[in-house]
């Protein structure tokens, strides 16, 4: 029987479409929707956040927002840390991606003789730096920081000092450089990555499972296999990120791409995964219901968080 905290992070500032931060509320609207008292049972720590940004001027060009991000890191480790230092399972309710970087570093705050491995259920891999990336948002570069990474041999951008030094914090978090070995990361339905990112899945080896083999196997059978290639792990984190799910079910993500999971995929996934002991936090990220009709991915993503905390209770 695990003790679970819900931990909320509303926080959109590494995002480059706006609303993410109303994801949690419209996570919450639709349990009241399905008559459910889920956020009632269970105790919560809301995180302060730095959306005030959005309103200045951006300095950082190819690090968008870096000095809130790294604000973000801070505040968000320190609550997962001592969540998990407290014998809680934290839940973890996200606006943008970026904050599983913070996460991973609680995580490993936490237990830093772990060997954490990651299952990263996106469309996107995330991999992008300062150095590489198209858009300069932050939501693309969370497990760089994880895995400590600059990407020089794909450079294509000169990247100012202050921006560097905040990108060498944000790897160096809790003073703990590498805080994922790169092949312990696992994607799942990834299928929307530019060259610098695939470069480093590449090089490193990084396991990839695609949305056609989920499909044609089944989740026990991916869920197993996952835990098989991750056998090594001490421990084991799950980030869902609902832009995996096809955007034809729900348009209620900022960066929706086709050829994705079909809602029951994703539940019955993440479903299996819970079951295993080594799983030790849960995230649910990038629900963004301006962009959405009727708060349909607010209802999915409820339904699976749902799902995903039954089993957790059960075992």
């Amino acid at each position: 029987m695990k003790n679970i905290k819900l931990i909320e992070v509303p926080s959109e500032i590494g995002a480059g479409t706006r609303g993410a931060s109303l994801g949690i509320d419209a996570i919450k609207i639709a349990a009241l929707d399905f008559m459910s008292n889920f956020f009632v049972h269970f105790p919560s720590e809301k995180i302060e956040v730095e959306n005030n940004l959005l309103f200045e001027p951006i300095k950082s060009p190819y690090a968008k927002r870096i000095q809130g991000v790294l604000t973000m890191y801070e505040r968000i480790s320190k609550a997962v840390s001592e969540s998990i230092k407290g014998n809680f399972f934290p839940v973890i309710l996200s606006g943008d991606h970026s904050n599983a970087g913070g996460t991973i570093a609680g995580i490993k705050i936490a237990k830093p003789k772990s060997k954490l491995g990651v299952i990263w259920i996106d469309a996107h891999a995330d991999l992008h730096t300062p150095y590489t990336t198209p858009s300069g948002n932050m939501h693309g570069m969370p497990l760089s920081t994880a895995i400590a990474e600059d990407n020089e041999e794909s450079k294509v951008h000169e990247v100012d000092e202050k921006t560097a030094a905040m990108w060498n914090q944000l790897k160096g978090l809790g003073k703990i450089a590498q805080k994922v070995d790169p092949e312990d990361i696992v994607f799942i339905s990834l299928r929307d990555f530019e060259k610098e990112e695939k470069h480093l899945i590449e090089k490193y080896g990084m396991k990839v499972i695609t949305t056609a083999e989920v499909r044609r196997n089944g989740a026990e059978s991916v869920s197993r296999k996952v835990l098989r290639y991750l056998s090594d792990c001490t421990d084991i984190y799950v980030s869902f990120d609902v832009d995996s799910l096809d955007s034809a079910i729900s348009r209620g993500t900022g960066t929706p791409v086709g050829n994705g999971l079909r809602e029951r995929e994703a539940e019955d996934l993440i479903s299996k995964f819970m079951q295993n002991r080594k799983i030790c936090c849960f995230e649910i990220t990038e629900v963004n219901p301006t962009l959405d009709k009727e708060n349909l991915m607010a209802e999915i993503a409820f339904n699976i968080l749902q799902r995903s905390v039954n089993v957790l209770m059960m075992n």
